[in-house]
């Protein structure tokens, strides 16, 4: 069940972020400063909405409530540093913190929505062998407002960017608006279970930004106690970093293995509340020489349950010193296919921004001498 939280007054100090805040937590603020709770709407609406942290510009906002609003939080957001531009489209942007560290985040667009890829921790502590993420180690938790603060950041990219663009009629890189979002940036989002729980909030929020619940997935290697938290947790799309379908294998690829194995993990996946006609996404990187064999295809046969799981193949993205390769086009058909024999839903995710280090396992966040990879 969601948390009722009603903030004291005492518990904002000048340095809190308001995009900690929920819509809940902002409504108990302004009542105890004497303000209806129908600002919070128009609040949300300048901050979320209209992404206008102008407050001069707040013109239905008493003088007053932006002067106290000014003086009890910050309005920052994660600035863009760098930005790369994929062949394919694909924008991978270094977000850097107010503390000087910094993430990676991707916009990735395809026919039917655009995508921003978000990360919820600097590094990443899981050390799964096949993420370049985790050669960089673990540093801390984002807050919430770090978290919310790279779909602002990319928002306000967004719009300027279509700006430059929309006197050239045969422009073909228009990218519109970010319509989903993904929890598979840097770290593991169960790790961080609290600001990343806000955040979804905040994402979701009727009178902000509205992303409907199908529209955010959120990625996990394995947390089998969190996950038996997710009751808790908003109803958003869960996917699971498999990867395989035996212990033996995935104990190579992810050392959380050896603590939450394949049968613990199952039964704690029991426990996620699916909603009707909802199914769990089973992330799978296909590895040559690895996990791409008939004895790979039959262990998933065993374990997962065709009818509420959809397996998400992803060729494996090579990148700088990786010990993995990826299989051959013939091979990755292939497997899909034999999934497919056995009656169960798969898809091959297209590799978006290899060119710019920016697919699926690849972000790995760098600002050394003025530089990023």
């Amino acid at each position: 069940m969601f948390e009722n939280t009603s903030p004291n007054i005492h518990d904002f100090a000048t340095t809190t972020n308001f995009y900690n805040l929920t819509y809940s937590e902002v409504t108990a603020y302004l009542l105890q400063n004497g303000h209806s709770k129908f600002v919070t709407t128009q609040l949300f609406n300048w901050i979320y909405k209209k992404n206008e942290r102008n407050h001069t510009l707040w013109s239905n906002i008493s003088k007053n409530l932006k002067s106290q609003l000014t003086n009890h939080f910050s309005f920052a957001i994660p600035e863009i540093i760098t930005t790369q531009i994929s062949k394919d489209g694909t924008v991978k942007f270094l977000f850097k913190m107010c503390d000087q560290e910094v993430v990676e985040g991707v916009l990735i667009k395809f026919p039917d929505r655009l995508t921003l890829c978000v990360s919820t921790q600097v590094g990443c502590a899981m050390g799964c062998n096949f993420c370049y993420t985790g050669t960089q180690g673990f540093k801390r938790n984002l807050s919430t407002a770090e978290i919310v603060g790279q779909y602002l950041s990319a928002d306000l990219w967004l719009k300027n960017f279509n700006q430059n663009n929309q006197n050239n009629q045969n422009n073909q890189s228009n990218l519109e608006k970010i319509t989903n979002v993904v929890y598979m940036g840097q770290g593991e989002p169960l790790n961080n279970f609290l600001n990343v729980k806000k955040a979804t909030l905040n994402l979701m929020e009727p009178e902000g930004l509205a992303i409907g619940q199908r529209k955010i997935t959120l990625s996990t290697s394995g947390m089998v106690p969190q996950i038996m938290k997710l009751d808790e947790f908003p109803s958003i799309n869960i996917a699971i970093s498999l990867h395989s379908a035996r212990n033996s294998v995935r104990d190579v690829l992810m050392p959380i293995n050896k603590i939450y194995d394949l049968e613990r993990l199952f039964e704690a996946i029991k426990t996620i509340p699916l909603k009707a006609h909802r199914r769990i996404t089973y992330e799978y990187l296909l590895i040559d020489g690895l996990n791409n064999t008939l004895l790979d295809i039959e262990a998933l046969c065993k374990l997962i349950p065709r009818e509420t799981s959809k397996i998400n193949i992803i060729p494996f993205n090579e990148y700088p010193n990786s010990k993995f390769k990826c299989p051959s086009e013939s091979n990755i058909r292939w497997f899909s296919d034999e999934l497919g024999k056995r009656n169960f839903t798969s898809t091959i995710r297209l590799s978006k921004g290899a060119d710019i280090l920016a697919a699926c396992g690849q972000l790995r966040s760098q600002m050394q001498s003025g530089t990023s990879d």
